[in-house]
């Protein structure tokens, strides 16, 4: 888990980064085990495929540098009033075991049309809960960032928990 410290000074790095014309503004830089992903704001006069062809040069090279100094893939993304999109993001497939009742309701929501497989269906309902609980794994998100300040304040806290991302 990435500390909110850690992802304030990677936010930092890529506002350093990034020459001044590629966004209006850096809405957010969002990272996990996997994948750093950049959203920013672009002007409404400009597409996002407008977007992506005109800074791909420059996105590439910014992404080449945060790769290797933090070992995760660099996704990009725009945000132009409510509508978000994302490419070049990573899709990881993840192991699971579920009960049968589980599984069925997976089963339920491929037999009803929702998702074409039982990973489609799994991935449909994390992104619904992650929707509808925004703010409850905010809070979560918040005391596991507290969690991590304190145990990196203990006398035995490993060095890789007392220092930013590398």
């Amino acid at each position: 888990m990435i500390t909110a410290e850690q992802s304030e000074q990677l936010r930092v790095w890529f506002a350093e980064r990034l020459p001044v014309d590629i966004y209006a503004s850096l809405v957010s830089v969002t990272v996990d085990r996997e994948e750093i992903t950049v959203v920013g704001t672009i002007p409404a006069t400009e597409s996002a495929k407008e977007f992506r062809e005109r800074t791909r040069e420059q996105r590439i090279e910014v992404a080449r540098e945060a790769e290797e100094l933090y070992r995760r893939k660099v996704a990009w993304g725009v945000r132009t009033g409510e509508e978000t999109v994302l490419f070049t993001h990573l899709a990881v497939p993840v192991m699971t075991r579920l009960r049968q009742s589980e599984r069925q309701v997976l089963d339920t929501l491929v037999a009803g049309g929702v998702a074409r497989s039982r990973a489609d269906a799994l991935a449909w309902c994390v992104r619904l809960v992650g929707r509808n609980t925004d703010a409850w794994l905010t809070e979560l998100r918040d005391s596991l960032d507290k969690v991590h300040q304190v145990r990196a304040q203990g006398p035995d806290a490993p060095d890789s928990m007392k220092s930013g991302p590398e």
